[in-house]
């Protein structure tokens, strides 16, 4: 989720020319459900596997929303799903309203095939993500600790979606990341899953059981693959930023949500 504008021209390079043909299909393998969340229930999101983070810094980003605590109108679960949801509001210093919800401390898994069932919000400003960020930080701040991006979108590219890992040695500040992008045709009005399937050797990426990206552990130590221990998730929407406002926001868009149908983190038994 982390970005800065000298990673625009390199992704804008990509959206263009970096989709993954291969189809392979996802291994169920012998996996163990450790985690979920079904959203069967009404109202806020479940407090026992969801925290809030609260404010309107740009979050590393420039970003242009506050990050409400608690409120109804941005994070609310109705229906079977969570709705995260982006309003043209003043808060603070920022002109729109969202949520970002994160798991840590109430799940945080070392490997393991995690899985998100989500609809994307449209419009040209928003940037909505399913991600990972470590729960202990043992080497350090970003990027030495790492970051897995299983799911980011840019409303100004409204057929593709992308997954992306950073490290020290790796992210887009060196402009060496490891960013690819998927296209998906109706990300606004069909659900799709957003999978990674994460071991001691690599990190593998999907969209619906179709692998598009692989991320392999060389060998050489933490500056590359920090991925050895605990992460937690991240579901948020952001708007503007330095990759998410590249072409601008359309204000005539909001409200607009992010729709969540399940959550699933599964360990090989």
């Amino acid at each position: 989720m982390r970005r800065s504008p000298i990673v625009v021209v390199l992704l804008l390079i990509i959206s263009v020319n970096g989709f993954a043909q291969k189809k392979e299909k996802s291994k169920s393998g012998n996996w163990r459900l450790v985690w979920s969340d079904e959203f069967e229930y009404e109202g806020l999101p479940d407090s026992t596997k969801w925290s809030f983070e609260e404010g309107d810094h740009g979050w590393g980003n420039n970003e242009m929303q506050y990050y409400t605590s608690a409120d109804t109108a941005n994070a609310i679960v109705r229906d079977g799903k969570l709705h995260i949801t982006v309003r043209k509001e003043q808060k603070g210093k920022a002109g729109h309203t969202s949520a970002r919800i994160i798991s840590k401390g109430k799940g945080d898994w070392l490997y393991g095939k995690i899985e998100a069932r989500a609809m994307l919000p449209a419009g040209r400003g928003l940037w909505p993500a399913i991600w990972m960020l470590p729960t202990d930080w043992k080497y350090g701040g970003w990027p030495a600790s790492g970051e897995i991006d299983i799911m980011e979108h840019v409303g100004y590219v409204p057929d593709s979606v992308y997954g992306s890992v950073h490290t020290k040695k790796f992210n887009h500040v060196l402009h060496t990341q490891t960013t690819r992008g998927y296209r998906v045709l109706n990300p606004y009005s069909a659900f799709h899953n957003y999978t990674i399937v994460w071991d001691r050797s690599k990190i593998d990426f999907y969209v619906d059981d179709t692998h598009y990206l692989t991320f392999k552990n060389t060998g050489n130590g933490p500056e590359e693959w920090p991925f050895d221990k605990r992460f937690h998730l991240l579901l948020n929407v952001a708007v503007g930023g330095g990759w998410g406002g590249l072409k601008g926001v359309d204000d005539s868009v909001f409200p607009q949500s992010m729709v969540v149908d399940y959550i699933r983190v599964y360990q090989k038994q």
